[in-house]
């Protein structure tokens, strides 16, 4: 018995999964980008935060079929997240006595359900300052730019097509760097047309 296992997948599969992990990873930045609505971030300490309430709403409309699960840490199952939240024990004052440990329990509960939805399922990421731009160019912007840069020299192409694959040239400064190629394009072209 061999312990030699081969997976042949052909370019159907592949190309099937890589569409349904983008679709996936559209829908956590469409949801990461959803600004959360004022009325519902709230101040608790000078923080800002939003209720559960919320959360689960933008978990049921936007990722039907989710479900709350505690696990041990030792779990490791694809897609499956885990969290841990604490809530203070409140005490009576000057007994020491505990007021209600059911409902201490029962916000830790709450407070690692909101962390997971933020974490795993990107709810209010604007709130909880967790939101992270895709500087990537589209291959429009990319084949714009080269063409441009084309036209200049060979080496400016060169030049860009690394800038590019660096990501120093990102959509934080694509049209300045367009407009810039564009006016040393247009220098060029006005030296030739006036020899």
């Amino acid at each position: 018995m061999s312990n030699n296992t081969q997976i042949i997948v052909d370019e159907s599969t592949l190309s099937t999964t890589n569409e349904i992990r983008k679709a996936i990873t559209q829908k956590h930045k469409k949801v990461s980008f959803t600004p959360t609505p004022a009325p519902f971030v709230k101040q608790r300490q000078g923080q800002d935060y939003v209720e559960i309430g919320y959360m689960r709403e933008i978990a049921d409309k936007e990722y039907a079929g989710w479900s709350w699960e505690i696990v041990k840490t030792e779990k490791g199952i694809w897609r499956t997240g885990d969290m841990v939240a604490a809530h203070r024990i409140q005490t009576k004052r000057g007994t020491g006595d505990f007021v209600d440990i059911g409902n201490d329990i029962k916000a830790a509960n709450t407070d690692c359900m909101k962390k997971a939805m933020n974490m795993y399922l990107n709810i209010a990421d604007d709130v909880y300052r967790n939101q992270i731009e895709d500087l990537e160019l589209s291959d429009e912007m990319k084949n714009e730019i080269l063409v441009i840069a084309s036209e200049i020299s060979e080496s400016k192409m060169e030049q860009i097509h690394k800038l590019i694959k660096d990501q120093k040239l990102n959509t934080s400064n694509y049209n300045g760097s367009l407009s810039k190629l564009k006016r040393e394009r247009d220098k060029l072209n006005e030296k030739d047309t006036s020899k």
